[in-house]
């Protein structure tokens, strides 16, 4: 299995490759990471696409690590693999 990293590097060189691919991912993220990575989501997570600019750069922040006993359950269920 491939890790966060690559399977984030993957998509961007793709993106930046592929300009269909790259307005897919944009418009419709979890039809576009489903179908060119072959995995499945859950359909409780979300993907939000930004592309930056050279005026904007868009900084994602990792979850608050003050997680919930609701949160901590899924984590440990294999639910979510965001903390």
């Amino acid at each position: 299995m491939k890790s966060g990293d690559e399977m984030l590097k993957q998509l961007v060189d793709k993106s930046a490759a592929d300009a269909a691919f790259r307005q897919q991912l944009l418009s419709d993220p979890k039809t576009a990471i489903t179908a060119e990575l072959g995995i499945t989501i859950p359909e409780s997570m979300n993907f939000v696409v930004h592309e930056s600019d050279m005026q904007t750069v868009h900084l994602a922040l990792p979850p608050d690590p003050n997680i919930t006993e609701e949160q901590l359950e899924a984590v440990s269920a294999g639910l979510c693999c965001c903390w």
